[in-house]
């Protein structure tokens, strides 16, 4: 949500920047502008609509400079315009900025600086910020350093600033709270960025940012200090990161190269924590909380969006395995509660891009009343990571589609994992049993792989369904998480109205809605629910809608009744969430591709969700 990048050193700031901007394009926006410093002084190039309107735009003008910075923005406070667009100036034209986040109480700030003689040209609290620190600087005569320090201590929100100067163009200002940002380190010139993907290219020496910190850079020098005017000393970290996981590599889409690269992405997650000959799984990351996993109460999830699908998996896993109490929150809803948790709880955390803001805020309100908070995330030196007691990452690499595809299934893997630790823990599983759960896990990238080879056949299926209006997707058991997941997919990405339900759940409302123009996606595959799912398939198909079944190979009872079968391999039903996904993730893609959807980037939505 928002992109920010940022440059100071010898080479030319605008290319770097631009790229970096068209980098963090899968972040989610609806505008993009960049600011660069050169001899003739301030040049700002703003435009409404992708990073190629703004590039465009700018060609005829001078772009030259060894400083800069650019962002791409996600509207919060005023539509989508040129004029919301940032970079945003001060009110002596002096100052500007850019800004992840939200100002909280911008509306009055902006009131008290109306009334002393400032005039605002945008309706964003980003601006209103800019103003205050140019206020500050004026009236009490500081560098620009300490009147960004000052002024962070009278606002309320999240932020994620990069500040320049016209009277200082040889340095760049940031500073950040609750919202990410990563400075990449190299010889003679600094990098700034949102996450570490415009970065990589020229640096694999980063230092993340910490809450309430603000840095001074200039092109040999960097400064860090606290909002308490603390001096710190940085930690350079070296990135795993590499420049081809970002690139497309053949595919027309990121998101079809993630959905294909699952199989890898769930091995990578598995690497060295399975040892199916000796029945053990081994997480370092939790490994030190091992005794407690055995006395614990219950557990809680808290997650948004498809990270709160893999939560609800990740329940039925917890519960069947290691017998332990489990409910799933949305981070959004639960921080707003006053929920009972106790010193005997553990909070589950999952969040793709270890930023997201209501998970991070559930975090710390459990942290605060006792609890043990384990992290789930794909993101090293994310903050929540930081934030968390321990936790586990789930490797599955960058994913730059906002559509979340092996990220969810890594999160699935890495919950497997941890039921089947904990049940180790707690002895509540034989290590029989446990040979042969992690046995067949082992070879679930195979069974992927089985899977992906159903493409042309879905294909064929999304042609027939694509001008549908609406859509059910309907599992029993772990298969219910999967359809809620099937649904989110498909409503992202191709914009067409589609709901989950608890396959039973259909009679209680949904199959109103049935009729020969309703594609019904069931999740139908031969487990301990088998016989009901058929049960729900003839009540859709009396009533003349159209039936897409998930099946497991060699079924013959569905595939008389169901309009289309699109089979998958036979697995224990604790691994159906990962195989039963890839169909479904592949039809919504293949559908969103046919109205001629941006697959990639889908309409209002942003990749890390870093405000409320």
């Amino acid at each position: 949500m928002c992109g920010i990048v940022g440059y100071i050193g010898y080479r030319e700031a605008w290319p770097i920047v631009l790229k970096g901007l068209k980098r963090l394009e899968y972040r989610g926006y609806d505008s993009a502008g960049i600011a660069l410093m050169n001899n003739s002084g301030q040049h700002i190039y703003k435009k409404a609509g992708k990073v190629a309107v703004l590039e465009e735009f700018a060609e005829a003008h001078d772009k030259s400079g060894t400083s800069g910075m650019g962002h791409t923005r996600w509207a919060t406070h005023g539509v989508p315009s040129d004029r919301n667009s940032h970079p945003h100036t001060s009110n002596n034209e002096k100052l500007s900025i850019i800004h992840n986040g939200i100002i909280e109480n911008y509306a009055t700030l902006k009131e008290e600086l109306t009334n002393r003689g400032h005039e605002f040209k945008s309706d964003t609290d980003t601006e209103v910020l800019i103003h205050l620190i140019e206020e500050i600087q004026e009236i009490e005569q500081i560098d620009l350093l300490e009147a960004v320090r000052l002024a962070l201590h009278e606002v309320n929100g999240a932020y994620a600033i990069v500040i320049m100067d016209k009277e200082h163009p040889d340095r760049l200002i940031a500073a950040r709270k609750g919202s990410p940002m990563v400075i990449g380190v190299g010889n003679g010139e600094y990098f700034i960025a949102s996450d570490a993907t415009p970065i990589i290219e020229y640096t694999k020496n980063v230092i993340y940012l910490k809450d309430g910190e603000i840095a001074l850079m200039t092109r040999e020098d960097l400064l860090i200090k606290q909002l308490d005017n603390v001096i710190q000393t940085p930690l350079i970290q070296e990135l795993e990161l590499k420049l081809e996981m970002l690139e497309k590599g053949g595919f027309d889409h990121f998101m079809l190269k993630e959905i294909y690269e699952q199989p890898r992405s769930i091995k990578d997650c598995m690497r060295g924590r399975i040892y199916p000959e000796e029945g053990k799984v081994q997480l370092g990351g939790i490994k030190e909380f091992a005794e407690k996993l055995k006395n614990i109460d219950r557990i809680i999830i808290v997650a948004c969006g498809t990270s709160w699908h893999a939560g609800l998996v990740g329940e039925y896993l917890i519960e069947e395995y290691a017998r332990i109490p489990v409910e799933v929150e949305y981070a959004s809803e639960f921080r707003y509660r006053n929920p009972i948790i106790t010193e005997k709880d553990v909070v589950i955390a999952i969040s793709q891009s270890g930023e997201t803001a209501d998970t991070m805020a559930a975090i710390e309100m459990a942290k605060e009343r006792g609890a043990t908070i384990f992290g789930i995330c794909n993101v090293a030196g994310a903050s929540i990571p930081r934030l968390t007691h321990a936790g586990v990452y789930t490797h599955a690499g960058p994913e730059i589609g906002v559509a979340s595809t092996k990220a969810f299934t890594a999160q699935v893997t890495v919950l497997t994992l941890m039921a089947f630790y904990m049940a180790q823990q707690k002895g509540t599983i034989t290590t029989s049993k446990l040979i042969e759960l992690l046995t067949e896990l082992d070879h679930i990238p195979e069974k992927i792989q089985v899977a992906l080879e159903s493409n042309d056949l879905i294909k064929e299926v999304a042609e027939k369904i694509k001008d549908s209006t609406n859509c059910l997707f309907l599992g029993r058991g772990s298969g219910f998480p999967v359809a809620l997941e099937g649904a989110l997919k498909l409503k992202e990405i191709s914009y067409i109205h589609a709901e989950g339900y608890p396959a039973a759940e259909m009679k209680h409302g949904p199959i109103a809605l049935i009729d020969e123009e309703m594609p019904v996606v069931f999740i139908a595959t031969q487990n301990s629910s088998y016989e009901k799912v058929i049960s729900n398939i003839q009540e859709v198909k009396a009533r003349k809608g159209k039936v897409i079944a998930i099946v497991t190979q060699g079924d013959t009872e569905v595939k008389k009744m169901a309009d289309y079968c699109i089979e998958i391999p036979d697995a224990n039903e604790a691994f159906l969430p990962l195989i039963a996904t890839i169909p479904l993730q592949l039809l919504s893609y293949h559908i969103a591709v046919m109205r001629g959807c941006n697959v990639d980037q889908p309409r209002n939505l942003a990749k890390s969700v870093t405000v409320e």
